[in-house]
C-alpha cells in the first residue's frame, strides 16, 4: 500500500490543528499507520499554518516535500496558492474561497492577488472551491469552517464509514460544540464533488 499525503493549510485561528487531529484519528481508527506533523509556521492568529498528514501501511516520516501531496485542504484562498507547488500533478485541492489579508497586504507592502482562483483553475488538478464560511455560518458558527472542509475531504474516503468520522468529531470536539460541528461536517460532505 502506498503512502498518501494530505496537507492542511490555512491561517492561525482557523482550526487547522483540530482538523488535522480529527483526520489523524479517523485514519488511525480505520487501521492505517499515520504520521501527523506539528504545525509549521506562525500559528498565532493571522500567520500561515501548515500540517502534514501521511498515512498508509507503514509511514516513517511526517514530512511532505514539494510535488508529493495527493491532496491539499486550504482554509484560505491565498494559502492555496502559497502551497500549490506541493500538490502532485492531478492531485486534489479543496479550497475555502474566504480571503484573509496577510500582514504585507494589511500594511500596503503587497496586494492580494485578484486571480488566485483563476490561476488554480488553469492547472491539471481536481479543484473543489467553495465559500465554506457560508456553510459554517449555516451550521451555527463561523468557527466551524474547519469541519465543513473536512466534510468535503471525507468524500474521498469511500472505505471509511461516516460513523468513523462522526465518532472522531465527538471524541475531539468539546461536548458543547459537538452537534454544531457535526452539522458543519455534514454540510461540507453534502457539497457536489
Amino acid at each position: 500500500m502506498k503512502t498518501t499525503n494530505i496537507m492542511i493549510v490555512g491561517v492561525g485561528g482557523q482550526g487547522t490543528l483540530l482538523a488535522s487531529k480529527v483526520l489523524g484519528r479517523v485514519l488511525l481508527d480505520a487501521g492505517y499507520d499515520v504520521k501527523v506533523s506539528e504545525v509549521h509556521g506562525m500559528s498565532q492568529r493571522g500567520g500561515s499554518v501548515v500540517t502534514y498528514v501521511r498515512y498508509g501501511e507503514k509511514v516513517y516520516s511526517p514530512v511532505i516535500d514539494e510535488g508529493e501531496a495527493d491532496c491539499i485542504v486550504s482554509f484560505e484562498l491565498l494559502e492555496a496558492l502559497r502551497w500549490l507547488s506541493y500538490l502532485k500533478p492531478g492531485g486534489r485541492m479543496i479550497v475555502n474561497l474566504q480571503k484573509i489579508d496577510p500582514m504585507p497586504v494589511i500594511t500596503g507592502a503587497a496586494a492580494y492577488p485578484d486571480d488566485a482562483l483563476a490561476q488554480m483553475q488553469k492547472l491539471p488538478l481536481k479543484l473543489s472551491a467553495y465559500d465554506y464560511l457560508v456553510l459554517a455560518e449555516q451550521a451555527g458558527s463561523a468557527k466551524a469552517v474547519n469541519l465543513t472542509l473536512l466534510g468535503t475531504l471525507s468524500n474521498g474516503f469511500a472505505d471509511i464509514p461516516l460513523s468513523v468520522w462522526e465518532n472522531a468529531i465527538r471524541e475531539l470536539v468539546p461536548a458543547k460544540f459537538v452537534e454544531l460541528n457535526l452539522a458543519a461536517f455534514r454540510l461540507g460532505r453534502e457539497l457536489p464533488q
